[in-house]
């Protein structure tokens, strides 16, 4: 599979439905998903398979982008995700991650990201690409303003206070 971005720590690529468990293992950790908006979504691999078939692969088709699995160069195995989403209710692209506990407090949530906003700038050519991150999610804030994006507006959705930054 092609490595589409590479930093010192991490890997990223378009997931394959050989990545099916990795998936499932992040996707039903409720310490990787209270944030997000979709704790609960995925309960059984078939789930999970239908992110990876239906959302990810489809975008991947659609739009030339999606979210990308992240691995751990250390180990070659799926830890998350990083990667651009295109969002038609905003018309614009956004940026979203994750990352299994064990490698939280590391710095790879801002390394991936600034990874993939210098993929998103120089290769898919984005230039507007927006990010979103619950207040009480401290750690992914500070990622989010470390990796150069603005604080642009604060607002309450789903029972979720959320920051928008550009």
């Amino acid at each position: 599979m092609t490595i589409l971005i590479e930093t010192p720590r991490l890997k990223m690529r378009e997931f394959t439905l050989d990545d099916l468990d990795a998936v499932y293992a992040f996707s039903i950790n409720e310490d990787v998903t209270k944030y997000t908006g979709d704790l609960g979504m995925v309960k059984t691999k078939q789930d999970a398979k239908d992110v990876i078939i239906n959302v990810w692969q489809a975008e991947y088709k659609k739009y030339g982008y999606a979210r990308y699995a992240l691995l751990c160069k250390e180990t070659d195995k799926v830890i998350g995700f990083c990667g651009i989403k295109y969002l038609p209710e905003e018309q614009r692209p956004d940026i979203g991650y994750r990352m299994l506990p064990k490698y939280w407090g590391k710095g790879l949530g801002f390394e991936a990201v600034k990874a993939t906003m210098d993929y998103a700038t120089n290769v898919l050519r984005l230039d507007n690409v927006i990010a979103e991150a619950v207040d009480e999610n401290i750690a992914s804030n500070k990622i989010l303003l470390k990796a150069g994006f603005t604080h642009v507006d604060t607002y309450e959705r789903e029972g979720f206070t959320l920051n928008r930054y550009e």
